[in-house]
């Protein structure tokens, strides 16, 4: 099988990347990325050589460039976005032009190639919040912030494509994903490497919003499954099962880098914060997934990895 992932420098892409090679000795992977700063070579250098594996760097808006790579592609992945709320906020226009232009751009070209089928990597935020229960794929999608719109946007536009044209789509949601080379903007990458500096942490509002956290490995092993089982035109939730305010996840954090309260900085919330997010994911128990990692124990390995690869952030936040 060749596969084209998009965004494979980014977090997940790289571990998915990496994950496929070590699983499937017979597929061959091209990735795509523009190699903005959430694109990293440095995520996948010790595969850079790998046979079954070559690296384009390019802009998913690029039509020419686009439909030439898929024209030897059996199946897409889509990971490549804009992906920090934060930065949604202050300036959405790089987050409709990669999750929105870019995702139709690709979908165009997979119409043209005839792709085998599409999977649009999203996320539990299109869900919006939630004060009780568990979000199901059937749900009404309410975007709260410019990137979870975004997002919402190109899921409807893969649902389209399905209806309209017989693209053969698939869409996951996943939780907060978590575990090595995430970038240091994100919550736990962003405390556990501030902690290591012996810098304060910045907490918004509270501390009590809710998320629900999947180790990365977990959401590279789901997407395995739907690749190869998911069903056309279906949606698939992707959730670690375990609950956790930011509050928690900070004494966490605190605990295991021998660190007190002293080291929290209450700061002001951000506009449209969600509260609480929460996925349903029996449609993946049926599929025969579920999570693996025990969260508590991921927490510690990740907390290990940022510890052993200093020079790898150390850049990123410089």
């Amino acid at each position: 099988m060749n596969i084209l992932v998009t965004g494979g420098c980014g977090f997940i892409g790289s571990n998915f990347v990496r994950y496929m090679l070590d699983n499937h000795k017979n597929y061959k992977i091209c990735n795509i990325d523009k190699l903005t700063y959430g694109g990293n070579l440095e995520n996948l250098k010790d595969i850079e050589k790998n046979p079954k594996y070559n690296f384009i760097k390019g802009d998913i808006c690029n039509k020419n460039l686009v439909l030439d790579i898929m024209k030897q592609s059996d199946v897409v992945v889509h990971f490549a976005a804009e992906s920090h709320v934060d930065n949604s906020i202050r300036d959405s226009n790089a987050f409709i032009h990669s999750n929105v232009k870019g995702t139709q751009t690709l979908l165009d070209a997979a119409k043209l190639c005839r792709i085998q089928k599409f999977i649009q990597i999203s996320t539990d935020e299109v869900y919006g919040s939630i004060t009780k229960g568990s979000s199901k794929e059937i749900d009404i999608l309410e975007p709260n912030n410019p990137y979870s719109a975004s997002k919402a946007a190109g899921d409807m536009l893969a649902r389209a494509y399905n209806i309209t044209f017989d693209v053969p789509t698939i869409i996951t949601r996943s939780s907060n994903n978590f575990g090595p080379y995430q970038h240091p903007e994100k919550l736990i990458p962003l405390f556990v490497t501030n902690l290591l500096r012996g810098k304060k942490v910045p907490l918004y509002g509270d501390g009590l919003n809710v998320r629900e956290w999947l180790y990365v490995i977990d959401n590279c092993e789901a997407i395995d499954k739907i690749l190869h089982k998911g069903q056309i035109g279906e949606i698939y939730n992707i959730g670690g099962g375990t609950e956790q305010t930011n509050f928690e996840i900070t004494k966490l954090l605190l605990k295991e880098l021998d660190k007190d309260d002293s080291y929290v900085d209450f700061v002001k919330d951000r506009p449209g914060h969600d509260r609480r997010y929460s996925l349903n994911i029996s449609k993946m128990k049926k599929m025969g997934w579920e999570p693996k990692y025990d969260f508590k124990e991921a927490i510690k390995e990740t907390a290990k990895w940022y510890r052993e690869n200093r020079k790898w952030w150390l850049k990123l936040k410089s």
